[in-house]
């Protein structure tokens, strides 16, 4: 298993710094920013082993240049991405070794064509996976399809529940404020905002989530619920056939709330 601390970057990213039995190196996760990793790496007197990317985006690579002139090492990420800074690049279904723990790699395009994500599958299993996955919500459908973002929740929700889920924004009060319109009659919703709102109150992060708590309080994990349903049908003014139609009506729906 792999302890991950949060290294906060500009106003709502994470960038996710990862230990494993070697205590004196790290791995970070979609570093958009170099400073706040070479401040963090100085501060705890630790050496960089490696980065991972999951998606092209500027807020998740611009710090990459900057880290590999300083220390040399592995990027890895997707080999269909426009960032031309992976140096190891990964396809679905690899598997890479990293401070000797397995990560398994999943592509789950749509947010962006490119985007992957890396899956920790043994004893806790971790979740590192962008801006796909959010605690309550998903990524903006930049590049993608509803289809294959539907695709991405279904791999999500065949994970074990106790998986932990390592998303890259702090983005959950927001989410929850949007689920709590989309899903009105849920109760964990409300929970789940109490708990997130006093966590932000006092500076914590919301994150990381599970993927038990996400079956329960994602609307996009739970479009084939009959309260999602509606609720996407009332926004799209229409009956929506399948559950791809209810994904993409309440992403729209999000995207304006």
């Amino acid at each position: 298993m792999l302890h991950a601390h949060p290294i906060p970057a500009f106003n709502d990213n994470y960038i996710w710094a990862l230990r494993g039995h070697v205590p004196s190196e790290i791995v970070v996760v979609d570093p958009g920013d170099a400073e706040p990793v070479l401040n963090y790496l100085r501060e705890q007197k630790l050496n960089l082993h490696a980065i991972l990317i999951t998606h092209h985006h500027w807020d998740h690579t611009g710090g990459v240049e900057k880290l590999v002139e300083r220390f040399s090492v592995p990027v890895f990420g997707p080999a269909n991405s426009p960032f031309t800074g992976i140096t190891d690049p990964l396809v679905d279904g690899a598997e890479i070794e990293v401070l000797d723990n397995r990560l398994q790699i999943k592509a789950v395009p749509g947010h962006t064509l490119d985007h992957i994500v890396y899956l920790q599958p043994d004893q806790r299993p971790q979740l590192f996976c962008g801006d796909t996955l959010f605690l309550a919500g998903c990524g903006r459908l930049f590049e993608g399809t509803p289809k294959q973002m539907l695709a991405a929740m279904d791999y999500f929700e065949s994970l074990p529940d106790e998986t932990e889920v390592y998303c890259t924004h702090e983005y959950s009060i927001a989410n929850l404020r949007f689920a709590q319109a989309a899903d009105p009659k849920n109760p964990a919703v409300v929970k789940a905002l109490e708990r997130c709102t006093e966590k932000r109150q006092q500076s914590q992060p919301t994150l990381p989530s599970s993927i038990s708590v996400e079956r329960e309080i994602n609307p996009y994990m739970r479009t084939r619920d009959s309260e999602i349903i509606a609720s996407a049908e009332r926004f799209a003014g229409r009956p929506l056939i399948n559950d791809v139609e209810v994904l993409a009506a309440i992403r729209e729906w999000k995207n304006s709330f």
